[in-house]
């Protein structure tokens, strides 16, 4: 129990020092997203939680790389391990957040955490709809795209997802922005004067 407790504040604690970096310029916190009663209304696939990037990345600010941990050592960007998420939402009942008007607004946001709850008690994992995706013959190197845009920019490069992502700490649920289609990437690839040989992509 000592450990556990241990590894949870240890968690708490980073989250605490990656939402506002040390020396960073503090401004005003973002304005509540509003509710939202049915997630099918909106675009993208519906998931098995509503989790809402909006209030995670958007509202409390939590950076890209907390959760997609991965993203600047793999091709892929990971999806968060159930720890991550339990790592607050072990204390976080949800349904605490400003914004929300009533009890029924509060419960239905509840019930959202319980589903993760519940799924870690027993043991399984959400089936997440994936949302990009890029044909088999075409490599996308993430943390080789991180790496080279993230050069400068605050969070080690997490403000560069939005380029391929779009402007996920406003999404109330994730959807594809970009084409992702060939003539795309080549127009990126040129704008930044990087290499076009078809191998770059094409391995």
């Amino acid at each position: 129990m000592t450990n556990r407790c241990g590894r949870l504040a240890v968690g708490i604690a980073a989250l605490c020092s990656l939402a506002v970096p040390v020396g960073a310029q503090t401004t005003a916190a973002p304005q509540p997203p509003p509710f939202v009663a049915d997630p099918g209304d909106l675009d993208g696939p519906r998931q098995p939680i509503f989790f809402r990037h909006d209030v995670h990345a958007g509202q409390y600010r939590i950076p890209c790389l907390y959760c997609h941990a991965t993203v600047t050592v793999s091709s892929e960007p990971g999806i968060p391990a159930m720890e991550t998420c339990m790592g607050c939402h072990r204390l976080v009942a949800g349904g605490t957040r400003p914004g929300l008007r009533d009890s029924t607004e509060r419960n239905a946001e509840r019930a959202e955490v319980q589903k993760l709850r519940d799924l870690r008690r027993d043991r399984q994992v959400p089936e997440w709809v994936r949302i990009h995706t890029l044909p088999q013959f075409v490599r996308f190197p993430h943390m080789r795209h991180v790496k080279a845009l993230g050069e400068g920019t605050p969070g080690g490069g997490a403000m560069t997802c939005t380029l391929c992502h779009g402007d996920v700490q406003n999404m109330a649920q994730v959807y594809q922005v970009e084409t992702l289609k060939m003539g795309w990437c080549v127009r990126c690839h040129v704008e930044r004067r990087v290499s076009r040989d078809c191998t770059v992509c094409h391995y």
